[in-house]
């Protein structure tokens, strides 16, 4: 699991509406990647949208939120997936968040009429100061703010209703339990308990109505009827997902998570899958590759074709310095993985590090493919641009660059990099074209910079 880019400040409706907008990662992986587009796959299909188009990301931030902010992503915090229970809980926030796609509720197309009486009521408020009367204009600008804030939090309860009742509705369509999403339910209930969310006699001032969302234990209510009616409701879980499920969050763990907090949940005494899989990335962030290399090794004792634990032991390998050892590995993993583009990128950079000559054509072919099939992977374009470089094709390094800084929200070295590969690719050809059209893209951004500068 690596972390590959940045992603662009999100304002959401979080959980408690604390966390401003804010600049956070992207995590991917290709295991995680595969099993939330599984276990998404058929709510999406009950909420009538195509699965090729709605996409989960998972954002790497402890706390537990999700959201979507316009568009078909759905944005999963790492922080939901660890306090979790099972797969079925995250199926159920994300029916929710699907709610909210289909709902069309874009958080930044849609304030709820926010914007227009802010606005409103400063040109009030300004009118009436500039009349003369700054008290009255200064209690005009702070009725309005209120009254702006009511309705807009008035408006986002609505949405959140209604992505509820929908999420319920995909669920059961789905045939899916939603179990999960009640016992998730519960457990927003007992934080805000926790967090003072709720009105009691040492905080009676909480205000249950200026709130973004509803109050959980309401939400629970207002749903159990409709998901213990469904035919779905005493459906198990899925045992194979839930397996899935438990390997992804260990290592999600093992990721995030200091190597100390990790090695509590899963002691040297557990020998389960989930176990091996975060100590091996516990003890490797640690430094310790022996160790890491063990774990490791027992997973693929068990497993030898999985092409999961086969990345894990090349990664690891790799980044402790013995790139030629880590090629086999990771070659069987992208041929059992039918070359998934994070793999295989992993694959091809092992190809490069060994720095032989003879590895330079196979990497170049592993590279190509994985940026064809995922072209929104940097790390890939990287690679790539340094077989070229190697190579001493200098406009197709350029274009990688260039590939690679539009990807990063670099538009200044985008467009440098754009201009220089289109003076010297052919005129007209495709790459000449894909050239063109990140200069066009980058130049506009820079253009919008400059007006917000001013």
């Amino acid at each position: 699991m690596k972390r590959i880019a940045a992603v662009l400040a999100f304002l959401c409706l979080s959980l408690f509406a604390a966390r401003p907008a804010m600049a956070q990662s992207i995590l991917r992986d290709a295991e995680t990647e595969a099993m939330l587009a599984d276990m998404t796959r058929p709510i999406i299909q009950a909420a009538g949208l195509s699965p090729n188009n709605v996409r989960v990301v998972l954002v790497n931030d402890p706390s537990i939120n999700a959201f979507v902010a316009g568009g078909q992503i759905v944005y999963i915090h790492s922080g939901l997936i660890d306090a979790a229970d099972n797969a079925n809980e995250v199926q159920g926030v994300i029916a929710h968040e699907i709610g909210h796609i289909v709902g069309g509720h874009a958080v930044f197309q849609n304030d709820g009429g926010y914007t227009k009486i802010s606005i409103l009521s400063l040109l009030l408020g300004a009118a009436a100061m500039a009349a003369g009367a700054g008290e009255a204009g200064t209690g005009i600008l702070m009725m309005g703010q209120r009254a702006a804030i009511g309705k807009y939090l008035a408006f986002s309860r609505i949405q959140e209703s209604s992505a509820d009742a929908a999420g319920a509705r995909f669920l059961n369509t789905a045939g899916i339990t939603g179990k999960g999403m009640l016992t998730f339910f519960d457990k927003l209930t007992a934080q805000m308990h926790r967090y003072g969310y709720y009105a009691t006699q040492a905080n009676p001032e909480v205000d249950p109505f200026a709130q973004t969302h509803p109050m959980s234990a309401d939400r629970v209510e207002n749903l159990r009827a409709d998901l213990q009616s469904a035919p779905a409701w005493n459906k198990p879980i899925d045992p194979k997902m839930e397996v899935r499920f438990k390997r992804v969050q260990a290592k999600l763990r093992g990721y995030v998570n200091e190597p100390e907090a990790t090695l509590r949940i899963y002691p040297a005494t557990d020998q389960s899958a989930p176990a091996h899989y975060a100590r091996a990335y516990a003890y490797h962030k640690s430094g310790y590759p022996d160790q890491a290399a063990a774990e490791t090794a027992a997973l693929v004792k068990t497993a030898p074709d999985d092409p999961y634990f086969l990345e894990l032991e090349g990664q690891i390998l790799l980044e402790s310095g013995k790139p030629a050892e880590a090629i086999a590995p990771l070659r069987e993993a992208t041929r059992r993985s039918n070359n998934q583009p994070l793999i295989a990128a992993t694959f091809g950079h092992a190809l490069l590090a060994t720095e032989d000559k003879a590895n330079l054509a196979e990497a170049e072919t592993v590279l190509r493919q994985a940026v064809a099939r995922d072209k929104e992977n940097p790390f890939a374009w990287m690679q790539l641009g340094t077989v070229y470089e190697r190579k001493g094709d200098e406009p197709r390094t350029a274009l990688a660059t260039a590939e690679r800084a539009n990807l990063m929200g670099d538009a200044r070295t985008a467009l440098v990099s754009a201009r220089s590969a289109m003076a010297n690719l052919p005129q007209g050809s495709a790459d000449w074209i894909r050239a063109q059209d990140i200069s066009m893209v980058s130049q506009t951004a820079m253009d919008e910079e400059k007006k917000r500068r001013r």
